[in-house]
């Protein structure tokens, strides 16, 4: 079965996207190295920041690197594109318009995962970066399908942990302020709570015990999967224009 080479926008950051490829090798039922999946990954820590671009205002725009990395993929041979950043999905529109193969869309993907395991009217807690909220990135597909996003208030503290993990990967104590954060989700009625940093998604173990957490990097998985094995283009599956 020949399977198509799926580009990976990476080093957003680097070690989110070494556990993209980790999950994914996991995820297939390979008997030899051929059964595996392809990958083209573009592992590029030098993309502009996107926080610093979308809630200090301040940086150059992620836009045409991201856009120039998605031309590279689709030149050497990808079929399909992901991108392991929820935060740098703010710029899938750029990046759809700079080539004529697909983003698989981790937003679109995760949002189908919360509707289905969260009822009509229902709250989804969201543990992410302020850029995310600040974008309604998850809030608006949500409200779309009848569900409310809760956001931790505390946006410092998750700003830190973000920064921790990033400069000294998982800790004892950016899992303890994880675990804040999520409690405090739990108390504004969030019991189902989505992980959409890939940062956090390093540290996913430390969510609340008495929540119900999934992984935005897991359903980014789950539709890569779905692509290159079944060949499922649908709209909801790539989001394409």
């Amino acid at each position: 079965m020949s399977l198509p080479r799926i580009g990976v926008l990476g080093g957003m950051g680097p070690a989110a996207t070494v556990m993209l490829m980790q999950r994914i090798i996991a995820a297939v039922p390979a008997r030899d190295d051929a059964d595996h999946l392809p990958l083209l990954v573009d592992q590029n820590p030098q993309v502009p920041s996107r926080i610093a671009r979308l809630i200090d205002g301040k940086g150059d725009d992620p836009a045409p690197v991201l856009s120039a990395m998605a031309q590279g993929l689709e030149q050497g041979g990808a079929r399909a594109l992901v991108m392991p950043c929820n935060t740098a999905h703010f710029y899938a529109d750029a990046i759809r318009e700079a080539v004529d193969i697909p983003l698989i869309d981790m937003i679109a993907l995760t949002v189908e995962k919360a509707v289905q395991s969260v009822g009509r009217g229902g709250k989804v807690g969201v543990l992410a970066s302020p850029a995310v909220e600040s974008l309604a990135l998850y809030a608006r597909p949500l409200r779309e399908h009848g569900l409310t996003a809760v956001y931790p208030t505390d946006t410092n503290a998750l700003l830190e942990v973000i920064q921790s993990v990033k400069a000294h990967g998982p800790t004892l104590s950016s899992r303890t302020a994880f675990e804040a954060l999520s409690s405090a989700l739990l108390q504004a009625g969030a019991k189902t709570q989505l992980i959409a940093c890939t940062e956090f998604s390093l540290i996913a173990d430390a969510i609340s015990a008495d929540a119900t957490g999934f992984d935005a990097l897991d359903c980014l998985v789950e539709g890569t999967i779905e692509f290159a094995f079944r060949g499922d283009a649908n709209e909801a599956l790539v989001n394409h224009q």
